[in-house]
């Protein structure tokens, strides 16, 4: 079952839900809206030549840094991660993140496939942020970027993304790009 307005509001009072900064007036009947942060990841195209998840060979990143008020142009075709400003998680509820009608309908898409956030899990949410329409898209931070919709369980976890979760020792970011790792032989040899 999902959370109405009055049960997140609730929840977030009680502490069920930790979501910060809150505000009220991003409260929706069934939903709460997050904004798009500062922080965004950017594949080095020009020393990428391809990617091939199952050997590990993952693009070359860089982080870009954007100021409130400032612009990030997404091209076509171009897929990114940015970092929602909100903070936030819970031990109790699955959290789902969906993308905002608004956005969609001019072809920014804003997650790929990872739209769950399991309980124990508290972060800065990965944005997939995807542009498939055919001319540029601006993006800044502080727009509202995503909405996050809160299911009850139908019983207490076994476990939590605290214990089991890859991100259970960091879990202040929802993802970071894999690092290019130095086999130590290559090491040696500079």
């Amino acid at each position: 079952m999902f959370l109405s307005d009055v049960d997140i509001h609730r929840a977030i009072k009680r502490g069920d839900i930790i979501l910060k900064p809150f505000s009220k007036k991003k409260l929706q009947p069934a939903s709460y809206d997050i904004s798009l942060g500062n922080k965004f990841i950017i594949n080095e195209t020009h020393t990428t030549s391809f990617i091939d998840p199952l050997n590990k060979i993952f693009p070359k990143t860089r982080e870009v840094n954007i100021k409130d008020g400032e612009a990030f142009v997404l091209h076509p075709g171009v897929s990114i991660l940015g970092y929602s400003k909100e903070y936030f998680g819970s031990d109790h509820f699955l959290i789902e993140l969906s993308g905002k009608s608004s956005l969609a309908r001019i072809g920014l898409l804003v997650h790929n496939s990872a739209a769950l956030v399991n309980p124990g899990h508290f972060l800065h949410v990965a944005l997939e942020l995807c542009n498939l329409n055919n001319v540029p898209i601006i993006i800044r931070p502080g727009m509202a970027i995503a909405q996050l919709i809160f299911a009850s369980l139908s019983s207490k976890t076994s476990s939590n993304y605290k214990q089991t979760g890859r991100y259970a020792k960091n879990n202040l970011v929802g993802y970071l790009p894999p690092k290019v790792l130095v086999k130590k032989k290559d090491k040696k040899k500079r």
